[in-house]
């Protein structure tokens, strides 16, 4: 592949929206003065003698709105320079930042590739952005490159790819992943790789410099177990990362998620120990649950779940497991996961109660038939 021909050709300020490209960004008192944290500061309009905490009293403080703390220790993590980091308020944020910067509303369309993760299609339509969609090949869930191909026109800003892809679990194909990213080089290529530690496929990371039409997405919510702090990654080039900067909200990750999140980076240990379990765990579901009748199908997971398709009803059984207090997700609904549950990895104890349960309610379909 040759790199250098996709780089000189993608003009990034080409598909900046014209309000945004002339925008003048806020400037809160921390990015104005951001050298000593031993300062006096009156700057702010905070309260100087603190929240009414007795155990801790540092948050009348704004939090760096930079995250450079918790983006050193993420560049550390995953070896990926700083300047090629952006942290948002959840993936959620980040999604939203792209559709502002590179769409025009009632004018330009993004292309998703169902099933996948609904926020894309949300956020779109929140802007007043057209959906085109492109459905996933049925029962590989893989890229239908010639559909994705004959919808790009010039009003294609964003391409969405997920992968591992949500709800399905599976990898999409590294070369056809590729082919969308060195093709389309008139708009922004999205890819989700929220999942990509439960994955033994390759990160985009790492190749982040020869793709300026690429922003990956990845999470501290999954692998990192830190969903509650909402955390999301942006990898991509400086340049767009100058506009995301731009645009964001001031303070948009708390003084205490950033905290939070760098001592939890700072346990690797811990971390490999619970992916290993989540793993180990993922494979004892796939095999005890292709062990009950009424289990027709486990599609492939490089993710923490699975996606179960079932021979009865799948609305009757997630309505069973609530009776049993197991909450799962019922994706019947969604296009090509017909009588499918999506069931993520729990605890061992937790996932043989499931198991147990499922087994019971397959004995009970078997007498009725």
């Amino acid at each position: 592949m040759n790199h250098n021909k996709i780089i000189s050709n993608f003009n990034l300020n080409s598909l900046i929206r014209t309000n945004i490209l002339h925008i003048e960004p806020y400037l809160s008192a921390r990015e104005e003065y951001n050298k000593n944290n031993k300062s006096i500061f009156l700057d702010a309009n905070e309260n100087s003698f603190g929240a009414p905490l007795s155990f801790y009293n540092s948050y009348n403080r704004y939090p760096d709105p930079l995250q450079k703390k918790l983006k050193k220790k993420i560049s550390e993590v995953k070896n990926i320079s700083e300047s090629k980091i952006f942290l948002g308020n959840g993936s959620d944020e980040i999604i939203d930042l792209i559709y502002r910067i590179f769409s025009r509303p009632t004018i330009d369309h993004s292309i998703i590739l169902p099933p996948t993760y609904g926020m894309y299609e949300v956020s779109g339509k929140i802007h007043g952005v057209d959906i085109v969609k492109v459905f996933l090949t049925k029962e590989e869930y893989q890229l239908n490159l010639k559909k994705i191909k004959q919808v790009i026109n010039p009003y294609s800003r964003i391409i969405f790819i997920c992968s591992p892809n949500n709800p399905t679990g599976n990898d999409l194909k590294r070369k056809d992943i590729q082919s969308i990213i060195k093709e389309f080089k008139t708009g922004i290529v999205v890819l989700d790789e929220a999942y990509i530690d439960f994955s033994d496929k390759k990160s985009f990371s790492t190749e982040i410099d020869n793709y300026p039409n690429l922003i990956i997405l990845q999470t501290l919510s999954k692998s990192w177990g830190l969903a509650g702090l909402r955390i999301g990654i942006a990898i991509t080039s400086e340049s767009i990362i100058k506009w995301m900067n731009k645009v964001k909200y001031p303070y948009n990750i708390s003084q205490i998620a950033q905290k939070i999140a760098i001592k939890a980076l700072e346990n690797k240990d811990l971390f490999f120990y619970h992916l290993k379990n989540i793993l180990s765990e993922r494979k004892y579901m796939e095999d005890s649950l292709n062990e009950i009748s009424i289990i027709h199908k486990i599609y492939p997971s490089s993710s923490n779940f699975l996606l179960v398709k079932v021979t009865c009803s799948s609305t009757n059984l997630y309505k069973y497991l609530v009776e049993k207090n197991i909450i799962v997700r019922d994706r019947t609904k969604i296009i090509l996961c017909n009588k499918c549950l999506r069931i993520t990895v729990g605890t061992h104890e937790e996932n043989q109660y499931l198991i147990n349960k499922i087994k019971k309610y397959s004995k009970k379909c078997f007498k009725i038939k």
